[in-house]
């Protein structure tokens, strides 16, 4: 028996930070959509655990605990002495981009063996243990996120938009951007989210909001101007940010043609760039 899960990818389309803990963590408030690429877990029922990583962005990912696939598997297990599992990640997101590749990964293999063993899923603020991204990446619907990742709420309907995601393959370490942060203590999006009539209107609200880590990251890699001025510059893209801690760049668009367009245009100028156009995912 198999079973399989998509890990699509995390975009932030804001991401203000808006205070620390004592313990060193950031406070966060964010509102999250998901994107329809990403990677794709796969998992038979076997003697033990074990991982096994394909597909394009395979390299270097590795397959021992440090991978939070197999953690994840462990705290569904919950002791060593439970069911096995010979589990694939099809890997097609780029590393430490600022789409919750890991994170969405370990949340599709929490959906895969949850189906495969017949146990319950966990509380998604349980699932925080294996990093602050992974709540939001459990049940992979928009939702407005703040703590530190724990605190989930659905947010009024998106209208009709497309994504053109474009990475330039420069591995951005979140801790560097949270230590060049300056300013910690940032406002957070209104109250009450309101509802968008359609994409333009939309990225109308997204310009007035902020990802407070973009700058930081720029300074660590000033490429990411250079992805964010290409995408700007792309017929009917209303706005472009980075996502996450970086260093990937969403475009937000109102047709999936001039999406498509964008994005054909991005890999002929840039084909060192990872550049993907997508759909907003709807989980089934």
């Amino acid at each position: 028996m198999a079973t399989e899960a998509f890990a699509p990818a995390k975009v932030n389309l804001t991401l203000h930070v808006t205070g620390q803990r004592a313990d060193g963590y950031h406070l966060l408030d964010s509102l999250v959509v998901f994107a329809d690429v990403g990677d794709r877990i796969t998992a038979v029922a076997g003697d033990r655990l074990s991982l096994a990583v394909t597909g394009p962005m395979a390299e270097g990912i590795p397959v021992n605990d440090s991978n939070l696939v197999l953690r994840a598997a462990r705290m569904l297990r919950g002791d060593d002495e439970g069911p096995g599992a010979t589990i694939t990640l099809d890997k097609h997101l780029p590393v430490a981009s600022g789409i919750g590749g890991g994170s969405s990964d370990a949340a599709a293999a929490l959906r895969a063996l949850s189906r495969l063993w017949g146990r319950p899923l966990p509380p998604e603020a349980e699932t925080a243990k294996l990093g602050a991204d992974v709540p939001v990446c459990l049940a992979a619907r928009p939702r407005r996120m703040s703590g530190v990742g724990e605190v989930l709420v659905d947010v009024p309907p998106l209208p009709s938009a497309w994504l053109v995601l474009a990475n330039p393959r420069v591995a951005v370490p979140t801790p560097a951007v949270f230590a060049a942060l300056t300013d910690k203590e940032g406002a957070p999006m209104p109250a009450e989210l309101p509802r968008w009539a359609d994409a333009a209107d939309l990225a109308a609200f997204l310009g007035g909001m902020r990802n407070d880590l973009e700058p930081p990251a720029r300074s660590i890699a000033p490429v990411i101007g250079e992805v964010a001025d290409a995408l700007s510059a792309q017929h009917g893209c209303l706005i472009a940010r980075m996502s996450g801690s970086g260093a990937t760049v969403f475009g937000l668009f109102a047709d999936p043609s001039d999406a498509a367009e964008a994005a054909r245009r991005l890999r002929a100028a840039h084909p060192d760039w990872w550049v993907e156009d997508a759909g907003l995912y709807a989980p089934s």
